[in-house]
């Protein structure tokens, strides 16, 4: 009974001091993840990867519409209709939104 109680109160002991280390090293890496997202040389090329897809989802929206034509079913051809009359109204902008960065 005595081996059993001392392996119980070393496997909590080494949980407690497992949990507080581990607790730790994850505020330290929480840290250092602010630290680079803060990065004004980070934030900058976020934004422009950002701009770079909507740029490319536009291109490609645009290709497939045009690829794809008439053979669409007349509820979807009116609704990709819609969005090009309402992009060409917007001055060609998108509805992709832009980062706050």
């Amino acid at each position: 009974m005595r081996y059993r109680l001392t392996f119980v109160v070393g496997l909590a002991v080494g949980y407690v001091l497992g949990t507080r280390a581990g607790r730790e090293r994850y505020e330290q890496l929480k840290k250092s993840a602010r630290q680079v997202a803060q990065n004004p040389a980070v934030r900058n090329t976020a934004e422009t990867a950002a701009q770079q897809g909507r740029h490319y989802a536009g291109v490609a929206y645009h290709t497939v519409s045009v690829k794809v034509g008439e053979r669409m079913p007349e509820a979807v051809a009116g609704r990709v209709r819609s969005l090009r009359e309402r992009s060409s109204h917007d001055g060609g902008g998108d509805d992709w939104g832009t980062s706050n960065t």
